[in-house]
This record gives C-alpha cells, sequence and structure tokens, in this order.
C-alpha cells in the first residue's frame, strides 16, 4: 500500500478515522505511531499526508492534509471480453494500476455464460479491487466499471459514443501495434475532453479472440486491428504487454 485511500465521507473536517484493513495495516505493516505521517489520498480526489493524532482499540485517528493533484496520465479505455473470473481480478487490478480509466466488459460468442454470475462481479467487489490497485498505483482515480451481456447492443448503441483511437488486439493480423500509433507522431491520437491529454480506445477478446462477425463489427465502429506477434498469451498477460507497449508509445511519440 503506497498510497492510503478513503472516501470523503469519512472524513471529518481534517479528522480522519480509520477501522479494518487500513488501521491493521498501519499498526502491523507501516508500524507507525502518534506524530508519524503517510501519504493520504481521497477517493477522486487530492492526495497529501497524514498525520497519526491516536491509535486505540478500534482504530487510527489521523489529522488530513490534502494538497495535490494526482498526475495527468493518457485516457485508457479497455473494452475486455469478460474472462474466467479468477482472471478478471488479476486483469482489473493490472490493468488499474497501468491506468485505465474505464472498463466494458462484454459478452462475445467465446465468453461463457457462467461468467456472468461470478461474485468478481458484485460492485462491492470491483470496487475493493479497483481501490487495492489505486493504493498501489498511488493514483485515487476510481475506474468505471461497465458490464455489458450483449454483444450487439453494446456494438450499436454504446461503442459509437465512446472517445478515442479505436485499436483491436487480433491474432493473425500483419500490422502491429506500432504500425498504427506510429502516423500519429504528426496529427496526435483524439485528445480528451478536456484536452489535456491523450485518449486510446483498446479493444482485447476471449482466448483464441474474437470470431469474423464481432471483428467485422468492430471494424465498422472504425477500430483498427493489430497482432501483438506470433506467441499466444493469456488474456491477463497480453492485457498488461498491450497496456506497456501503449503507454510507451504514447510517450515516445507525443
Amino acid at each position: 500500500m503506497n498510497l492510503l485511500l478513503f472516501d470523503r465521507e469519512e472524513r471529518q473536517g481534517k479528522r480522519l478515522f480509520l477501522t479494518g484493513r487500513r488501521a491493521e495495516h498501519i499498526q502491523k505493516v507501516l508500524r507507525l505511531q502518534p506524530g508519524d505521517q503517510l501519504r493520504l489520498g481521497e477517493v477522486n480526489g487530492l492526495v497529501g499526508t497524514g498525520v497519526i493524532c491516536k491509535i486505540t482499540d478500534t482504530g487510527v485517528e489521523l489529522k488530513v492534509g490534502l494538497t495535490t493533484a494526482p498526475r495527468p496520465e493518457p485516457d485508457i479505455t479497455l473494452i475486455l471480453a469478460l474472462p474466467r473470473p479468477i482472471m478478471l481480478k488479476r486483469i482489473l487490478k493490472q490493468a488499474t494500476t497501468l491506468g485505465v480509466k474505464e472498463f466494458h466488459l462484454i459478452r462475445t460468442r467465446r465468453v461463457e455464460k457462467s461468467f456472468y454470475h461470478s461474485p468478481v462481479l458484485k460492485a462491492e467487489n470491483i470496487r475493493d479491487i479497483l481501490l487495492q490497485a489505486l493504493e498501489q498505483a498511488m493514483d485515487t482515480r476510481l475506474p468505471q466499471v461497465h458490464i455489458h451481456k450483449q454483444f450487439k447492443p453494446f456494438v450499436q448503441d454504446i461503442l459509437p459514443s465512446l472517445p478515442g483511437t479505436r485499436l483491436l488486439a487480433h491474432p493473425g493480423e500483419s500490422a502491429s501495434l506500432f504500425d498504427l500509433l506510429a502516423p500519429h507522431r504528426q496529427s496526435g491520437p483524439e485528445k480528451t475532453k478536456d484536452g489535456s491529454g491523450t485518449s486510446v480506445l483498446l479493444a482485447v477478446g476471449p482466448e483464441g479472440g474474437f470470431v469474423d462477425y464481432e471483428c467485422e463489427q468492430f471494424a465498422a465502429q472504425g477500430f483498427s486491428t493489430f497482432t501483438m506477434g506470433s506467441r499466444i498469451l493469456h488474456v491477463d498477460t497480453a492485457v498488461v504487454a498491450l497496456l506497456a507497449q501503449v503507454q510507451l508509445l504514447l510517450d515516445a511519440s507525443f
């Protein structure tokens, strides 16, 4: 935990009282005492420091000072064919740590219907995973997670409104991610709504990839397909590798 996060409703003025996992972390992992400082962040808000005022049997009381906005990063939206629950947990955490700000979990032909009944998809479980990732990355901006149970309504009704340079990872293609992003060295990819950075819309399919019909639907919505190479990766490995490549190319190009 590199940044301890809390919700605005938990703070009373400049005072914050923590219990449970966070209080235990302060006492047993960080081993802090009254008067010590640690890094704090308000979910979807500023970051700063907290000074420990009191440690009791029930929790930890801190005095909070928030001064700095989290650093700006590229706006990356990940469209992901819903994977197996254990893999989904890893992807949500790793992708959030790497800066994904919005997830769209979609149903494709190769996605098993039973995946949608997993407890991982409960809102409170997703939020806990995302918060742990933000604590690792030292960010406060909680990603949005949207769950879509039908492919066609998502492609026809939701996808047209999503901003960003549209990229689809698919095995067997000839173009690379570099081929698609390199032309933007001169013009730059689509900007975020506030003009502060780049916006990327990345689609990743299930094990085995999207079927032809699904690829055609994405292509009709302006997606360009690319390959990661000849090796076939598990989805969680592919997502991490893709996000790292996107970040590297954006940093190098703009």
